[in-house]
């Protein structure tokens, strides 16, 4: 979703799609709405991915398009490709349901059919998906993806059920088309579009990450400044953001999977600084030989510097990042109780 940090400013190394898309944009909703109805499905994908990955598009540049297009037109300025932009201007003139199964399609994963779209999604988070599908359908999709992501999703599946699907696999014959094609239906349906959803983001998220590895010190002076010139973004990004303290979420599964994570050292600066229902947490989750260990680390410490403890949480908070981004466990959004897997 970033947009390219320099304008291009040579036309003749626009691709085709990339020429029609500032075409389209420049056309603006009135003048492009008959266009856009005269295209296929394909066609809308492929316009409406070049249009989101376009960025800063120089006004000369436009100038130039529209002239090789018509003579004597002009431009009255740049034009902003992004995801939002080419939302907005499909929903002038498609239905809602087209609308937002392009931008899922361009958002989710790279690829032009959904096997290959599959072929680029992260093999332990396909394996959490399929896990709850039956083992007929997994060995369906298992057979349509590439050989070396296939041994790797199954690698990654529970070992009866991965067994389970490797049998049926041996057994499997040639799949009717029917069969494939609601296969295919349900993992655009169900898989991709929830896929792109968590994908989906906005300045303020990203704004979040910057001050989720800011040290409390510069956290605390950015996030009084921005308050004081634009409440309600600051109020968005403190719910966004992702706090040492928001650990506490994590379920005793997640917990324990962060412990053997983090370095014994780390670990115990970092709870020297939390509240004591986040250290109760993770003492509670380990043997009782480890805990006392791990007390005895703490006290044996004496005063330490704030910004060493802070280190150790940030560490351990992006630690915790990681393993929910690789589907190892599950961490709580920061706008909701609700638990998500990453």
């Amino acid at each position: 979703m970033a947009t390219q940090s320099k304008a291009k400013i040579d036309i003749s190394k626009l691709a085709g799609g990339e020429k029609a898309a500032i075409m389209l944009l420049a056309l603006g909703e009135e003048h492009g709405a008959q266009l856009w109805e005269m295209f296929d499905d394909d066609e809308i994908r492929e316009l409406s991915m070049s249009m989101s990955n376009l960025g800063n598009v120089d006004a000369s540049l436009v100038e130039k398009l529209l002239l090789e297009f018509v003579s004597g037109m002009s431009t009255t300025g740049a034009l902003v490709g992004s995801f939002d932009s080419t939302e907005r201007l499909l929903s002038r003139f498609l239905p809602d349901e087209r609308v937002n199964m392009v931008m899922d399609e361009i958002r989710g994963p790279a690829g032009r059919t959904m096997w290959d779209k599959l072929a680029n999604v992260n093999e332990v988070v396909l394996a959490n998906y399929l896990k709850n599908e039956y083992p007929q359908t997994v060995a369906v999709v298992l057979s349509k993806i590439r050989a070396d992501h296939a041994a790797n999703v199954l690698g990654a599946l529970p070992e009866d059920f991965s067994m389970e699907v490797v049998n049926r696999m041996l057994r499997m014959e040639s799949v009717q088309k029917d069969i494939l094609d609601k296969v295919e239906h349900t993992l655009r349906q169900e898989f991709m579009s929830n896929l792109a959803r968590t994908n989906r983001r906005d300045s303020h998220e990203s704004m979040a990450e910057i001050f989720n590895n800011f040290d409390r010190q510069t956290e605390n002076r950015f996030m009084t400044a921005l308050e004081e010139r634009n409440r309600d973004a600051a109020e968005r990004i403190k719910a966004l953001m992702f706090t040492f303290e928001d650990l506490a979420k994590l379920d005793p599964g997640s917990v324990q999977t962060l412990l053997r994570a983090v370095e014994k050292d780390k670990l115990a600066l970092g709870l020297k600084g939390s509240s004591d229902t986040l250290r109760d947490l993770f003492l509670s989750n380990m043997t009782e030989r480890a805990a006392k260990m791990l007390r005895e680390d703490m006290d044996m410490m004496g005063p330490v510097r704030l910004k060493d403890v802070d280190e150790a949480q940030m560490m351990m908070v992006n630690i915790a990042k990681d393993l929910a981004n690789k589907g190892e466990i599950m961490m709580a959004d920061g706008n909701s109780e609700d638990e998500l897997i990453y």
